[in-house]
């Protein structure tokens, strides 16, 4: 059965590294969809800068494109304690033990892994991909290692591009860009 990959973040906004990492799971690990899973308010970081509305309308814009592509909205919900713990625990309850279920993240969180939240529940929820650039080593039997072609795009640096006027046409997908023109986010004049 081909699994179900959940690929969570603040998305704020959503941009070219994301897609890249998407695309790639899509060809390397043949999921039967991307569940992209935009965070709320956790209590664990600061909030994200655009409100949720426009992080989910910036993704739908991306996903459209693709079949496998999917938004769940679970952690937007007032009530959702925004842990990827309680994400996986509620759909693996949704979907069924059968159903494989993998988590998608880059080796700078993988590193960080030891920090979040009952982080040694999610060997028994799902499994991991970690997404690293080529030749970065990863020794841990335990987790899917995917080499990732580097691009070193963040979701800050485009905020304060764009607050401070400059061009991130290269950084961004069209359609999200001129989102981001249209809603005057992010400080855009």
């Amino acid at each position: 059965m081909r699994p179900i990959a959940v690929f969570g973040g603040t998305f704020d906004p959503v941009h070219n590294a994301h897609l890249a990492l998407a695309r790639t799971a899509l060809a390397v690990l043949d999921p039967a969809r991307i569940l992209w899973i935009p965070t709320g308010t956790p209590p664990y970081r600061e909030p994200p800068v655009a409100p949720a509305l426009h992080r989910v309308a910036m993704l739908e814009l991306v996903v459209a494109g693709e079949a496998r592509f999917a938004i769940d909205r679970r952690e937007l919900a007032p009530d959702a304690s925004g842990y990827t713990v309680d994400t996986l625990g509620a759909l693996r309850t949704e979907l069924g033990e059968a159903v494989p279920l993998v988590l998608l993240m880059g080796a700078d969180q993988y590193r960080k892994l030891g920090t979040w939240h009952r982080s040694s529940e999610l060997s028994r929820l799902c499994r991991l991909a970690v997404f690293t650039r080529p030749g970065e080593r990863l020794e841990d039997a335990a987790v899917r290692v995917v080499p990732l072609a580097p691009l070193e795009i963040s979701s800050t640096e485009i905020r304060e591009r764009i607050g401070r006027g400059e061009d991130v046409a290269a950084l961004l997908p069209a359609q999200v860009l001129e989102y981001i023109r249209r809603h005057r986010l992010y400080g855009h004049p």
